[in-house]
């Protein structure tokens, strides 16, 4: 199963408003690199980095994925970024992702789940702690391989989607199925899907192809046929 995610991250130092939300991509990162402490200052599991220190921290089941046509494993395509940065977890229960200083307001992504729903909770406190500030459920998603312009690839189509909340939020977790789900353009401070500023692009680094037999493979178990290589 060629599986992608490419994430795009909201993210400030303080406090996260409406009106001071910076979208960050997954460009610095290697194909299924653990994001780990690279947006909070460190590096990646492969040593990536140091990114930019925004106070952002992933757990360990958080992956990035590069596309399988920019020498990846992932099975993506389209992504409203536009770039080649993806997030997905192939353990766990979803990528966990901590804010230090918090973020206020709102809350949006665009997703792609073409086989199981997920769902996204925000919590006040670190590590999925604290209070429900907010529970955002993920439908299913069209199935890329049957869209024109896809090219075969199942997570092509990718679904907006926000919510506003009070207080102020330290933690989110992107839940589903492992392996199963992909997520893009996430924005802190705002319900709009990709309303901030982009980060710039890190320098091109020499991408690995990592774990494309077992994504194939998986890909057999869920779907009629196997899709071109």
């Amino acid at each position: 199963m060629r599986l992608g995610v490419q994430l795009t991250l909201l993210a400030l130092v303080t406090n996260f408003t409406a009106s001071a939300a910076v979208v960050l991509t997954f460009q610095g990162l290697q194909n299924e690199e653990e994001v780990l402490n690279y947006f909070n200052g460190g590096t990646g599991s492969l040593s990536s980095g140091p990114g930019p220190n925004y106070g952002i921290s992933f757990g360990s089941s958080s992956l990035a994925l590069i596309n399988e046509a920019n020498g990846g494993s992932g099975n993506v395509f389209g992504q409203p970024s536009g770039t080649d940065g993806s997030l997905f977890f192939l353990n766990g229960t979803g990528d966990l992702m901590n804010v230090a200083a918090g973020f206020t307001t709102g809350f949006s992504f665009y997703y792609s789940a073409p086989f199981d729903a997920g769902t996204v909770n925000v919590y006040s406190g670190l590590n999925g702690t604290g209070t429900l500030l907010a529970s955002i459920a993920l439908p299913t998603t069209t199935n890329g391989s049957t869209v024109a312009g896809c090219d075969g690839y199942n997570y092509c189509d990718f679904v907006p989607i926000g919510v506003t909340f009070s207080g102020t939020a330290e933690s989110v977790n992107f839940g589903g199925t492992a392996n199963y789900i992909v997520f893009d353009e996430i924005t802190l401070g705002s319900s709009t899907a990709g309303s901030g500023s982009v980060t710039p692009e890190p320098a091109p680094f020499v991408l690995s192809a990592l774990g494309l037999a077992s994504l194939l493979a998986l890909y057999r178990r869920r779907s009629p046929q196997s899709l071109p290589i």
